[in-house]
């Protein structure tokens, strides 16, 4: 089926406004190219001459000849970022987040991304089972990186066991492909215990160093397990010793690689840390925080800037009261910060609150998945202050609602607080609450 890209506006006095474009028109090629994407679109409207056709609603086509300067843009957008549909996830995988999530929320908390060009725009990771050969083949014409990987394990007939998908072990045969184009790429691994641990993650991290340089990171993440499994893979809990063997593995392996390669390569999410009990690493062991999103780095990077900007810090007789809340995960961090303010500031009020997820379940740490219902429950009643502090990882990407579909208004109006959203450096914590700028 032939693409068809709806034209949703265009921008007055551009190329394509001159030319007599219209929303309501539908792009059908450049220079006799069907156009199946956004990466089509962009490469080819980059040359100086070129040729469009255009259909308008009363079915006539227009060939239109275009002389331009390079890369000059011709004022046309689509309706969809992509200029294509989202393709889903095909997998069923054993510890997909999504399936362990509650009913009755919005549509669109329950689609499940799989799509590369996500992984390029938007920094998604992708499983590769979704993609053929002639999508390897773009992404390497267009020279899309980094394209970031769910590997999980390397071993194919495992792979095929965890995604609950036959094709899922021959879709790695990508990588390869990858790697001989020089396309940059990072990896993550969920790891579940039991499962493609102990010997399988030390196969599989021995397989993935065969793609360095190009492989630049590897993140070992603990599965998140909700309290909504029931019908789901018998999924087990990891102990401390379990996450003191996974960073004994990891550290073993930076080691080596960082004489070979100058990388560490692979890196120990931040829970198994708090779930081991031992320290965060420096900030040189994380190659430039490759995976802060994946959560690798996120309390160390904080605490390094925190820490910069601290030792700035005049200190005086500023009068404050504030409040902060948090997941688990990042709780006793949040506390030593407060603490250390408190030092400069004495006569500030920092008042900061653990918060239990009851809505996933205790075994859920991340203040990025703390709702605005657990928030509600667990703040009634208690010393706010000025305001209330919260991470803007809580919210949804570009949105000012939780999780679980509560507005920040709404939850401003239950606690009867100010509510003020932080940003995740050092500076704009200490900004936040010392209201020293703007």
């Amino acid at each position: 089926m032939a693409h068809r890209h709806l034209i949703e506006s265009v921008e007055p006095g551009s190329i394509a406004d001159e030319l007599g474009i219209e929303r309501g028109d539908v792009l059908l090629s450049i220079d006799g190219q069907e156009i199946e994407d956004v990466f089509d679109y962009h490469f080819y409207i980059n040359d100086e001459e070129l040729t469009l056709l255009i259909e308008k609603p009363d079915g006539e086509e227009w060939e239109l000849e275009i002389e331009k300067d390079y890369e000059e843009d011709l004022g046309i957008s689509f309706g969809q970022g992509l200029m294509d549909e989202y393709r889903s996830c095909r997998n069923k995988c054993i510890f997909c987040f999504i399936d362990q999530m509650p009913g009755g929320m919005r549509d669109t908390l329950y689609f499940k991304d799989d799509d590369s060009r996500l992984s390029f725009l938007q920094g998604n990771y992708v499983t590769l089972t979704n993609m053929s050969d002639h999508d390897i083949d773009r992404i390497i014409r267009y020279h899309l990186e980094p394209i970031n990987i769910s590997f999980h394990t390397t071993n194919p007939d495992l792979r095929c066991r965890m995604l609950h998908n036959r094709f899922a072990g021959d879709a790695l045969r990508h990588v390869q492909k990858l790697f001989e184009a020089g396309i940059e790429m990072n990896g993550q691994i969920v790891l579940c215990k039991g499962i493609n641990d102990g010997e399988e993650l030390e196969r599989t991290i021995r397989d993935l160093t065969g793609y360095l340089p190009y492989l630049r990171s590897v993140s070992v993440v603990p599965v998140g397990l909700t309290k909504y499994r029931d019908g789901l893979y018998p999924l087990k809990p990891f102990t401390q010793e379990d996450a003191r063997q996974v960073l004994e593995t990891v550290r073993r392996w930076q080691d080596e690689l960082f004489e070979t390669w100058g990388l560490h390569f692979i890196h120990a999410g931040d829970e198994w840390y708090l779930l081991a009990g031992e320290e965060m690493p420096p900030k040189e062991q994380y190659d430039g925080y490759l995976q802060l999103e994946n959560g690798v780095g996120m309390m160390r990077l904080l605490e390094d800037e925190f820490e910069e900007v601290f030792l700035e810090l005049p200190g005086d007789a500023l009068r404050r009261e504030v409040s902060l809340a948090t997941g688990r995960l990042a709780y006793p961090l949040m506390r030593t910060l407060a603490e250390k303010i408190r030092s400069r500031y004495p006569n500030t009020v920092i008042h900061v609150y653990e918060i239990e997820n009851r809505f996933f379940g205790e075994r859920i740490t991340v203040a990025g998945l703390v709702t605005g219902q657990d928030l509600k429950e667990q703040l009634a009643g208690r010393e706010l202050g000025d305001a209330l502090l919260l991470p803007c990882n809580m919210l949804r990407s570009q949105e000012d609602v939780f999780l679980d579909d509560m507005t920040v208004g709404q939850l401003k109006d239950a606690l009867q607080s100010e509510i003020d959203i932080v940003k995740s450096s050092g500076q704009d914590f200490i900004d936040a609450v010392l209201k020293i700028r703007d």
